[in-house]
């Protein structure tokens, strides 16, 4: 199957007449405003970049288009009819594909910003030309974009018969919903072993039967979500309470307030509560 994006670093030696750009001033994306939707810019608008990086070309309507990533000032103000706007606010607003393009892009951007010094000696890094990395010319050492790997568990439970999911509320979280469990991964660990220590870390149970669901870039800073389901082995609930405000196991009829649907959590509750109605 042909991808509809093929990154790389080497922009074409001509300039592209079907052109994305990715420009961010701080998180926020630059877009036109067309009302309930949102577009991307086809130049840079002669901007002074603080920095830019080519990412590869999408193919959209048979066509290739080159994509680049560019960062501005943060007093930088928009053109007229135009938007610097979170992530966030663009989901439903964005094609998909530009939404999650717009994800790759703000995280190698965020990279180039916090990593142009080494950290090992403090020589300014400069940007290798066949691989997304930055070396040191004086120790050497090579910086890569962060990604940060974290699990994302559905529990599942029969109780009486009936089908029921573990959902909890964190205590941080300024909107009262309700979503599955989640963690980063520690040095050290198998994402399986994550799973079985994020949760009996959270409420107190153990897990049986995880199983591989599927995962999703979070660039909020720079997460990879890895899911999972899993089954209730034992153990009641016991809530880790700096972290998590609430946890309660749901029927597909009983569900409380959810995550968007852009992200995996929500996938997770969806993909129960079809195979439960």
């Amino acid at each position: 199957m042909k991808l509809p994006f093929i990154p790389s670093l080497t922009p074409p030696a001509e300039t592209p007449t079907a052109v994305y750009w990715f420009i961010f001033r701080g998180s926020d994306l630059l877009v036109a405003d067309a009302g309930e939707t949102a577009v991307l810019p086809t130049s840079n608008h002669n901007f002074t970049l603080l920095r830019h990086h080519y990412l590869g070309q999408l193919e959209e309507n048979s066509e290739q288009i080159h994509c680049y990533a560019a960062e501005v000032a943060p007093e930088t103000e928009p053109p007229a009819g135009m938007q610097f706007a979170g992530l966030r606010q663009l989901f439903l607003r964005l094609p998909m594909d530009h939404l999650w393009l717009a994800g790759r892009a703000v995280q190698i951007i965020d990279w180039d910003r916090t990593h142009q010094f080494c950290s090992r000696c403090a020589t300014p890094n400069e940007i290798l030309g066949h691989e997304r990395a930055k070396k040191c010319p004086t120790c050497g050492l090579t910086t890569y974009p962060r990604i940060s790997p974290a699990i994302i568990v559905r529990v599942d439970r029969l109780i009486e018969g009936v089908p029921h999911l573990l959902l909890a509320r964190n205590g941080r979280w300024q909107r009262n919903f309700y979503s599955v469990l989640a963690g980063f991964v520690e040095p050290g660990e198998t994402l399986e072993d994550c799973v079985h220590r994020e949760v009996f870390e959270e409420v107190g149970i153990r897990l049986k039967n995880v199983r591989y669901f599927g995962s999703q870039p979070w660039p909020f800073p720079n997460s990879l979500m890895v899911g999972f389901t899993a089954e209730y082995a034992s153990g009641d609930i016991v809530l880790e309470e700096e972290e998590i405000a609430d946890a309660q196991w749901f029927t597909a009829d009983t569900l409380p307030n959810l995550p968007s649907k852009m992200s995996i959590a929500r996938r997770l509750v969806d993909a129960f509560v079809t195979a439960n109605k």
